[in-house]
């Protein structure tokens, strides 16, 4: 059985709801519908469905394509409604994720972490191009990094506290997404590109079990411009998946790794579900899941958790 989950920023009403299981009964070559059920009502339903022959998991990431442009052309020409949906299509087997690795910069918080510490010094243009350049897959990560960390030398030590407190701001949905997985016996780990200073207190702000990320080096009270090797990158994180799948002894199928970056991918593809946040081209054209207009919390439905069960303390 394979599982299509719809999640709404606008509410769904009940005919709305039977329009979508009606036209995907009737329509989709992707199986038969077996039931579809709320979620949450007018905010996220599922439909199960038994696939047809040839259907398989690496069909999933284009039959929500496909089904998330029907849903909302079922909303505008019945409803008049210019709906935003996202979709997540998934096996049924092994739903709910106990280990979740997760990016730092752009999803689990609103920002890029160096490119706030480069406003501090004044050049956050020059810096956040690169940046946006190494997110995209068109520079190498490492050397992108090692590029903007030395630009940030001489920056007062004290600015890394300051811009904590007054820019990195947490992603909607971040804390119950963590927290509710633990919860429930699940695992989370923060693998973040950028930097120790900013993702411990992350991670412990969230709920997550620990965090890892680069280490900016300092002395006498200055950033140095450089970063300690080797550099947590793509393939960091790739390994922290595995290496946490190997010490919990759990499947791929039991994962969920989410991030927004080019060097997010290797892990995003390694993962049960491997989810793609409001992120770069080239990783919603290759992630199986992709979340495009709601908040974290949209992994906790992906994952047959409803608001009622959702843990935000």
């Amino acid at each position: 059985m394979f599982i299509a989950t719809y999640i709404a920023d606008q509410t769904f009403d009940a005919a709305m709801l039977s329009d979508v299981a009606y036209e995907f009964d009737g329509e989709s070559t992707a199986g038969r519908l077996v039931s579809g059920e709320w979620l949450d009502e007018g905010r996220a339903f599922d439909l199960t469905f038994q696939p047809a022959d040839g259907f398989s998991a690496s069909d999933c990431a284009e039959l929500a394509n496909g089904l998330k442009q029907r849903a909302c052309a079922i909303a505008k020409g019945g409803y008049g409604q210019d709906l935003t949906l996202d979709v997540i299509v998934q096996p049924a087997a092994n739903r709910e994720k106990r280990l979740l690795v997760a990016d730092m910069d752009s999803t689990m918080i609103t920002v890029e972490c160096i490119d706030e510490l480069a406003d501090y010094a004044g050049i956050k243009a020059q810096v956040a191009e690169v940046t946006e350049r190494a997110m995209r897959g068109e520079l190498d990560f490492a050397a992108a990094l090692d590029a903007r960390v030395a630009l940030l030398e001489g920056l007062d030590e004290s600015v890394i506290e300051q811009c904590l407190a007054e820019r990195v701001k947490l992603m909607a949905g971040a804390r119950a997404l963590v927290r509710t997985m633990k919860a429930r016996g699940g695992h989370a780990i923060l693998v973040s590109g950028g930097f120790t200073r900013f993702a411990e207190p992350v991670a412990a702000e969230i709920g997550f079990d620990r965090a890892i990320a680069n280490y900016l080096e300092i002395a006498h009270g200055k950033l140095t411009g450089t970063v300690r090797k080797p550099i947590v990158g793509s393939d960091t994180k790739e390994k922290t998946l595995l290496a946490a799948l190997d010490e919990l002894r759990i499947d791929a199928a039991d994962s969920m790794a989410v991030g927004d970056g080019a060097n997010d991918l290797a892990m995003i593809r390694r993962a049960g579900l491997g989810v793609a946040y409001r992120a770069k081209p080239i990783v919603a054209g290759a992630a199986a899941a992709r979340i495009d207009h709601g908040d974290l919390t949209a992994l906790l439905y992906a994952q047959g958790i409803p608001s009622a069960e959702w843990v935000f303390g």
